[in-house]
């Protein structure tokens, strides 16, 4: 099984164009191509959150059977929740998971560990938890609508990630979970001329930060929905944040962000609260946290593995109306 290299520097941005016969249901001048999309998503979409989990005996072993089980759900929901009997700390099961499906570029944030998989945890005792714990994934307060990488260049855009649980937190620590092809439907069936406004090249800027020795990572602007240049599918940045970010000051812009905020209170998504050997694989779809209450003896533990590729979903084709 091919190992997942990790990534640490970002990578060029692809030049490759789509495929010249693809139509393109997120071009904002082909109408047709997106209800033929949009209609087939739509018709596709699990209702409950048990149409989304999958059964697995190993997770860095898959089955032909549990692998295309997996891939299935994702095609149609961006997402998939595994549930496995395995309860140990095993660091090396999201990369042996992800390589099994297409995830193999790891990316190695500048707070993950050194194979790259992040401890998601509370640590105020090392000198480590004390750097992470500034940062809110590390705390147990509760996170906003976001996702990953959000704060990447465009060469390293987050499309794959798995996060899987260890041990839950005593209490709270919920999950919930959106599908942003769904969030761009509504919000393109509201005003295509939104969309637009949120596909400019610096729609969203994130302030650079400054580190000891001087700026730790540049201001990056880009847009919140763009296309990836190599499969046509669609890719969303966003964080629900109100600090450390800046919009573009225009009115569609304005506009775009007050009703993607109101789409993000009032969609219906899938709530869930991993238990021990349970995981999310997704194409890193949007998703919060609920603030919990640890237990000091056996604290909340998951590793996050995030990915420059989106997982291999098989025949998509539908995908492109």
């Amino acid at each position: 099984m091919q190992a997942a290299a990790a990534v640490r520097s970002p990578l060029p941005v692809s030049l490759a164009p789509p495929p010249a016969a693809r139509h393109s249901p997120f071009d904002l001048d082909d109408e047709a191509s997106y209800r033929a999309w949009r209609d087939a998503k739509l018709a596709a979409q699990p209702h409950a959150l048990s149409d989304l989990i999958v059964d697995v005996a190993d997770p860095g072993a898959l089955s032909p059977a549990e692998a295309a089980a997996l891939r299935a759900c994702c095609a149609r929901a961006n997402m998939v929740v595994y549930r496995s009997p395995l309860a140990a700390a095993d660091r090396t099961l999201p990369q042996r998971l992800g390589c099994q499906l297409g995830l193999l570029r790891l990316d190695a944030n500048w707070l993950a560990d050194e194979d790259g998989v992040s401890s998601i945890q509370v640590d105020r005792a090392s000198a480590v938890g004390a750097a992470r714990g500034s940062f809110i994934p590390y705390t147990d307060r509760p996170i906003r609508w976001h996702t990953d990488g959000y704060y990447h260049p465009q060469g390293r855009r987050i499309r794959g990630m798995i996060l899987h649980c260890v041990r839950p937190a005593r209490a709270g620590g919920a999950n919930a979970l959106l599908d942003p092809e769904l969030v761009y439907i509504a919000l393109r069936d509201a005003s295509p001329r939104w969309v637009r406004a949120l596909m400019a090249d610096d729609a969203m800027t994130i302030p650079a930060r400054a580190g000891a020795a001087g700026v730790a990572r540049a201001a990056q602007s880009g847009p919140v929905f763009s296309v990836d240049p190599g499969d046509g599918r669609l890719l969303m940045r966003y964080t629900a944040r109100t600090r450390s970010i800046v919009w573009k000051d225009d009115i569609a812009t304005a506009k775009a962000v007050a009703y993607l905020a109101q789409l993000l209170d009032e969609m219906p998504a899938f709530r869930l609260r991993l238990e021990a050997g349970m995981g999310i694989l997704a194409n890193n779809v949007l998703h919060n946290r609920d603030g919990f209450d640890d237990d000091p003896a056996a604290p909340r533990l998951l590793y996050r593995a995030r990915f420059l590729d989106g997982v291999d979903a098989g025949n998509d084709a539908w995908r492109s109306g």
